[in-house]
């Protein structure tokens, strides 16, 4: 039976016996702590009355793992440590580049990116009003550079604020491939987010369907983590969409959908009752989340499969949606108009309702015609 370095972590101190095979010579350039040098050939004699669990190390854990056979054949509750000394001292090695990383990218947040990042992240939440005391949120990570970034800063955010609320970081696997699944896990190992991973079969579900496959895959999404979220006990569900997200959505409805409508910071489920999505994301531009991705070297997973929103952000031709059409038709009016983002963005904020033809409010209609004629229904401009 072998043990690997990962799950000797996880053990209880005190709660077994490590026995240290090698020379005294190999020893001399360190060994496991709490470790007790022992010859594998005079085994079981010198162990203690009553060892518990035994766990036994070598160089490269070959002398280990026959040394706990023979044990076992004993009666002896032995097992051996997966690779040995070298693959406990690798890990220790990728938990020290975790930490080290972990607490640059932490305090860039504090400092060199701080205005941008930080300060729009808890000014939506305040503006907003996204995070209330006693909340339980489920923090939805695809994986990308957006989620894992709103990873980082809700972790600084339950190290600052002054009320409680705690924290699940949700990843749900609707298919990846293996390749980059383990990307996701090796990501939130060195930023040390302590992930959720749950299973779902969304991609195969909808890789034969031709119409509108993207929007039923975000829905299926969105179902499956509101009720996982529901299950941990979590009352909102938080959502990586940032601030030209809002903007780019803003002009796919007009120039596709006909209508005049955004995404909204923050939503009531329909489905699940007590649950709400938030978008804490909200004021964050996507090139500030490209900036402190490349400064740390980081590296997420972009494209899940050809039907993912991720999709977006690719430029090849097979990929290329309406979405990417109007990141171009975006930076093309910036040449000129260098505060078009803004004005997109705050024209939501400034709907005159005295000015328009017609708006919907609860599924109902309302058209100007409707008041005109009453004493203050049409109004000079």
């Amino acid at each position: 039976m072998e043990l690997t370095a990962k799950a000797l972590d996880a053990l209880t101190p005190g709660s077994y016996t490590l026995l240290d095979l090698r020379s005294e010579q190999e020893t001399a350039y360190g060994t496991i702590p709490g470790s007790v040098p022992a010859n594998a050939a005079a085994l079981p004699e010198g162990l203690p009355a009553e060892p518990g669990r035994i766990v036994l190390f070598c160089t490269r854990g070959k002398l280990s793992l026959e040394t706990a056979e023979r044990l076992r054949d004993e009666g002896f509750d032995a097992c051996s440590l997966k690779g040995g000394y070298l693959a406990w001292l690798m890990r220790q090695m990728q938990r020290q580049e975790a930490e080290e990383l972990c607490s640059r990218v932490e305090n860039s947040l504090r400092k060199r990116f701080r205005l941008k990042l930080w300060c729009n992240f808890t000014k939506a939440i305040r503006q907003y009003e996204l995070v209330k005391p006693n909340d339980r949120i489920a923090v939805c990570m695809s994986g990308g550079k957006d989620s894992m970034l709103m990873a980082k800063l809700f972790q600084e955010l339950q190290r600052y604020t002054k009320f409680p609320f705690s924290v699940e970081y949700l990843v749900m696997d609707p298919g990846y491939s293996p390749e980059n699944r383990r990307v996701i896990e090796e990501n939130a190992r060195k930023l040390n987010i302590p992930i959720h991973i749950f299973e779902s079969n969304i991609f195969e579900s909808v890789y034969h369907v031709e119409k509108s496959p993207c929007y039923l895959c975000a829905r299926m999404r969105r179902g499956y983590l509101y009720r996982y979220a529901q299950e941990l006990g979590c009352n909102k569900i938080a959502l990586g969409h940032h601030y030209d997200d809002v903007i780019e959505t803003i002009l796919m409805g007009m120039l596709w959908g006909a209508q005049v409508q955004t995404m909204m910071p923050k939503l009531h489920s329909t489905n699940f009752e007590g649950m709400q999505l938030i978008r804490p994301m909200y004021k964050i531009k996507e090139e500030d989340i490209k900036a402190w991705r490349d400064y740390h070297k980081l590296h997420f997973i972009q494209c899940a499969c050809k039907f993912t929103d991720t999709c977006t952000t690719c430029t090849n031709n097979e990929t290329k949606s309406k979405r990417m059409e109007v990141k171009n038709l975006i930076r093309e009016m910036k040449k000129t108009n260098p505060g078009v983002e803004a004005h997109i963005f705050r024209s939501m904020e400034n709907v005159s309702l005295d000015a328009v033809i017609a708006y919907k409010t609860k599924g109902r209609k309302i058209h100007f015609l409707d008041n005109y004629d009453n004493p203050d229904g049409g109004i000079e401009e």
